[in-house]
């Protein structure tokens, strides 16, 4: 059985549905790639039994069979053999050679019968969003997903569909990320899906794409479909918080600040914080200008940031890691913050409307 194929095509291929092939398993073949070669076609999968990867790439073959690569060497060899075409070539004895131009490289396969399938969804429902749009909902949110699993349900993020629009939203207990869009589906529903797999999705969406992502959704899985590839995940149970909840229905201060200055103070005040020396952002907040402060042992940083205000004055304490990770997430050159007092949560949103919401929990200052 034999297949030769572009091999930057391969490589790329290889590179994506690598990222879910698990380093340890109890079922060894699922530490490798699994190919299956069809006329004209070769189809690569790798699954860690909790999400899974396919996708095809065209092929010079008249064959049919399938095998079981280890990924590494399969993604190390393919991205440095020589050539731009790469030939694959398997025996009876699993045995298997990469040719291209004087390059020749041979490693062992194992049969494909040891991999498992992928699950067999029966979809319920399904919506589709444009791949660059999805692509920024998951970058504006995936930051304020939990790292540790302590509330494992918080490692994923919320897909809200309700009347004509899709929400997608990310919560860790310190900080919540919310990002709308329209959709064309006027189904209720919601589901949370894994940080990681979102992730994946983001990867394999191009910068320029224009084209839909098909997302179906069963009562346990989810299923991406773009560019070629299909993605498929569990889905995480339990309850997800209400986040509509923790949206203030009025506030006291409103600021439009330039987001460039405000991340260049909080990164001077970063400069003297650490895991031995914390401190809270001291922000004071009054008519035409942010003070932003910080004290440490290490040092101390006084800022001034020329702002448009309206409303109360008020002084807040927040921590700077979890500011600058929601102003670095929001899109464009401005931000509108709004305050409700010293202690009340902090709301980030874009100069206009409120396709997102970044919450931010206070830190109250001694003194």
């Amino acid at each position: 059985m034999r297949f030769t194929c572009n091999k930057n095509e391969l490589s790329e291929a290889i590179t994506h549905v690598s990222r879910t092939v698990p380093t340890k398993s109890t079922t060894s073949a699922l530490e490798g790639i699994k190919v299956r070669v069809e006329p004209g076609c070769v189809e690569l999968t790798a699954y860690n039994l909790e999400m899974g990867i396919r996708t095809t790439i065209s092929a010079d073959t008249d064959d049919t069979g399938a095998f079981v690569l280890n990924a590494r060497l399969f993604s190390e060899f393919t991205k440095r053999m020589s050539g731009n075409k790469i030939e694959v070539i398997i025996d009876e004895n699993n045995v298997v050679q990469l040719l291209s131009d004087a390059t020749n490289c041979t490693f062992s396969a194992i049969s494909a019968e040891e991999y498992p399938d992928l699950p067999v969804v029966d979809s319920q429902r399904s919506f589709s969003v444009k791949q660059s749009t999805l692509r920024s909902m998951i970058n504006m949110t995936s930051y304020a997903a939990a790292q540790n699993e302590n509330k494992p349900i918080f490692t994923g993020e919320l897909f809200d569909i309700d009347e004509g629009m899709f929400t997608l939203v990310a919560i860790d207990g310190f900080r919540l990320a919310i990002r709308t869009e329209p959709t064309d589906t006027n189904e209720k529903f919601n589901f949370v899906v894994p940080k990681k797999a979102l992730q994946e999705i983001s990867t394999i969406i191009k910068d320029d794409s224009e084209n839909d992502c098909i997302i179906s959704v069963s009562e346990r899985h989810i299923i991406f479909e773009l560019n070629n590839f299909f993605v498929i995940s569990r889905l995480l149970e339990g309850a997800f918080h209400n986040y509509r909840r923790s949206i203030p229905e009025s506030y006291r201060t409103e600021v439009f600040v330039n987001k460039k200055d405000f991340i260049g103070s909080l990164e001077r005040c970063s400069l003297i914080i650490d895991d031995r020396n914390k401190s809270p952002i001291k922000c004071e907040v009054t008519s035409g200008t942010m003070k932003i402060s910080c004290r440490t042992a290490v040092g101390r940083v006084n800022d001034t940031i020329s702002a448009d205000i309206t409303g109360d004055s008020v002084t807040i304490g927040f921590n700077h890691r979890l500011m600058l990770d929601a102003l670095k997430a929001a899109e464009g050159d401005k931000v509108r913050m709004r305050f409700s007092g010293s202690i009340k949560v902090i709301e980030i949103l874009p100069p206009e409307g409120e396709n997102y919401i970044f919450l931010v929990m206070p830190i109250q200052l001694k003194g």
